[in-house]
């Protein structure tokens, strides 16, 4: 009686540990799933770069998400006033005083202010008395780093423009070609024409320049060798994002839930899990020497299949990964069972 009580329990813990080793498989290769499945729509698998790291060959085409400050290696350049400065994206904003056209429901203004783009005063309700000076000698312009990166990936133009931030730069008035030195002079952050800033005249210059911050950023795009582009094929329609300071995955793609933590240790318990069950479940009928490789290949056989099984249908490759655990824990008992026959 109490061999079988024994027995019984052996037998109730085996099935237990056995149902708990693949739970415990499904459960990991589900959350890997829905993370694998919410990452597809942003351009793919993400991998999560550490502070320090550089682009690898392995790491081609995946996503990546990477945070560091902007390192400006190759600084952007305005040639025409010989500005140099140590951003990402520098933009030069040209601006003109001019006649605006001012309407109020049927009330018609004009008003003298900064343009940043030449007014048509022939479209005028009131033309006569308000003409403006016309196109602008100087033209508003961008000019992009030559090479900058975050955390030893280089940005591509896309991703540049896209850091957010941006602020007024004084710029350096001694640098100045000698035939804009004579024309402009400094006032605050900007350069102007006027000889009184302060009270402009009609077709009067003023130029200034914004520059993007050199701060820590989180950058979440394709690697495309050495560089971070935009994944053009992701669903989201963007495949991109660029947010400032040190953000996790899970704040830059909200909508995509974390992988499983401790994945490869789980998967390995799981399989422990089972094998034990297996033994117990095997307890008593051959000697331990015998029966401890045949409860290894079945659990081998059943966190193989649970894994396969889950993945058929979202990634065969994973799913050919498991099952060829399952093959080798089939192949394990039925050699161990032909052993015994012998």
């Amino acid at each position: 009686m109490n061999m079988n009580l024994r027995q019984l329990a052996f037998g109730a813990a085996g099935a237990l540990l056995v149902l708990a080793g693949a739970g415990l498989v499904a459960m990991t290769e589900q959350a890997a799933i829905q993370h694998r499945v919410a990452a597809e729509r942003h351009g793919g698998q993400v991998l999560d770069i550490d502070t320090g790291s550089s682009p690898q060959a392995d790491q081609h085409g995946y996503m990546v998400r990477v945070s560091s400050p902007v390192d400006v290696v190759e600084e952007p350049f305005d040639p025409d006033f010989n500005l140099r400065v140590k951003t990402p994206v520098l933009v030069r904003h040209v601006e003109m005083f001019q006649w605006r056209e001012i309407r109020v429901g049927d009330d018609v203004h004009y008003e003298q202010d900064w343009v940043d783009r030449p007014i048509d005063a022939s479209r005028f309700a009131r033309p006569a008395g308000h003409a403006n000076p016309g196109p602008f000698p100087i033209q508003g312009k961008q000019f992009d780093a030559g090479l900058a990166k975050v955390g030893g990936y280089a940005l591509s133009p896309v991703l540049m423009h896209a850091l957010p931030g941006g602020e007024l730069i004084e710029p350096d008035i001694k640098a100045l070609p000698a035939n804009l030195a004579a024309s402009f002079s400094l006032h605050g952050n900007y350069m102007s024409t006027s000889a009184n800033p302060d009270h402009p005249r009609l077709g009067d210059l003023r130029v200034s320049w914004e520059a993007l911050p050199v701060q820590q950023v989180t950058v979440f795009a394709r690697l495309d060798g050495q560089q971070l582009v935009p994944a053009s094929d992701a669903a989201d329609g963007k495949g991109y994002d660029v947010q400032v300071g040190d953000r996790r995955l899970v704040d830059v793609l909200p909508d995509v839930p974390e992988p499983p933590g401790l994945a490869m240790p789980r998967r390995v318990l799981g399989v422990l899990l089972a094998a034990f069950g297996a033994l117990l479940l095997l307890w008593d009928r051959w000697s331990v020497r015998r029966i401890a490789p045949m409860a290894l290949g079945a659990g081998l056989l059943v966190a193989g299949a649970v894994g396969g099984l889950m993945w058929v249908g979202k990634d065969l490759q994973v799913a050919a990964f498991w099952f060829v655990f399952a093959v080798l824990g089939l192949a394990l008992v039925v050699w161990r069972v032909h052993a015994r026959a012998d």
